[in-house]
């Protein structure tokens, strides 16, 4: 860890920006995406932000997004509506979901956004944490953007990691937020640790004899597992039915590999749902609810050995507080990535 060197919040968004900008990508998308892409730092999931800039350029370039892209509402019926995201970078098609989610919720007490052709918009929280900043709770599911885990029992690669978030304010506390992938570790995990030249542990993926794999270099060769076992695959099912079979998106064999084929148009199924606690009875009322839980699960009898009881959400809080005084830390591996990605761009490389 003595080699982490932390990158400044305002220079990483001014990097990421500028790299997407030598790549034609219009001035005001690039500076939206470089604030979404780093709010996936900030709380810790380091497979989703900064990490993921070289793979966004190499999509670019290969002409596998749309630069110019028209998104817009495609069908909307009452308090649901479907967005067309004419195949543009991720981050601005939910961006522009939570945008319609806002706006319906306000109006319906609850509304259902679902997407389609989109791409890899980072980490879930991002967009259900700004749902529940404005009072409301936020649901995220979406159909991961390549295929790593094979059905209960099976060694055919048919499901991603189909994550899920949903995010609930709690007042003065920090969002009681659960964001998580419905395999044990997301894919973005195993790539860092590639990255790093670091094992992975057991339980993360298996080969097609039911073996551990502990080397992420052999990743393609094996499953990631799903969590809870059997349970934890039939969540991917149905989030694999909700956000992209009913979005008209992408799902099982019909799902693209945005690693292997950067040209390929990934069509990404993505689903926001946005609840009004208010129409429940009085708001305030709720949240002093979900304090209370809050505190009766912290002060609670632990285990022996365990310093305290963690609230979905409290980690990400803390890590966020820590990134914004700190920075985003920076592995050499990733900082020698992307200073290849400045000297492709023509931009200046990052000296930490």
């Amino acid at each position: 860890m003595s080699n982490i060197k932390y990158l400044p919040i305002s220079d990483a968004q001014a990097f990421i920006s500028s790299a997407l900008q030598s790549a034609q990508v219009p001035l005001a998308d690039a500076n939206l995406i470089a604030e979404l892409m780093i709010q996936s730092d900030l709380v810790g999931a380091d497979g989703h932000g900064i990490f993921r800039l070289p793979a966004y350029l190499k999509r670019i370039r290969a002409g596998g997004v749309n630069l110019n892209p028209n998104i817009h509402i495609e069908r909307e019926q009452g308090a649901t509506a479907l967005i067309n995201g004419d195949n543009a970078l991720g981050h601005l098609v939910m961006n522009k979901a939570v945008e319609l989610a806002i706006e319906k919720v306000k109006q319906h007490s609850v509304c259902w956004i679902g997407s389609h052709f989109g791409n890899h918009s980072g980490a879930a929280s991002v967009y259900v944490r700004k749902l529940a900043e404005q009072g409301y709770i936020g649901i995220y599911m979406a159909v991961g953007n390549a295929n790593h885990m094979a059905p209960w029992g099976g060694i055919d690669l048919l499901l991603s990691t189909n994550p899920i978030a949903i995010a609930v304010p709690a007042g003065n506390e920090p969002i009681v937020l659960l964001d998580i992938a419905t395999t044990v570790a997301a894919y973005g995990k195993v790539k860092v640790a590639a990255q790093k030249g670091e094992p992975i542990p057991e339980g993360w993926m298996m080969d097609r004899q039911g073996n551990p794999i502990t080397d992420p270099q052999k990743s393609s060769e094996g499953s990631l597992l799903p969590i809870g076992g059997y349970k934890g695959y039939g969540l991917a099912v149905m989030i694999g039915l909700l956000a992209g079979a009913l979005n008209n998106a992408a799902v099982g064999k019909g799902t693209i590999d945005f690693n292997a084929h950067h040209d390929l148009i990934t069509n990404t199924g993505q689903t926001i749902i946005a609840v009004d606690p208010s129409a429940f009875g009085n708001r305030e009322d709720f949240v002093q609810r979900v304090m209370t839980l809050v505190e009766d699960l912290k002060n609670s009898s632990t285990l022996p050995g365990v310093k305290e009881i963690r609230v979905p959400g409290e980690g990400a809080a803390k890590v966020m507080a820590e990134r914004m005084r700190k920075g985003i830390p920076v592995a050499p591996e990733l900082l020698q990535a992307l200073n290849t990605c400045a000297k492709e761009c023509g931009i200046a490389a990052l000296h930490l």
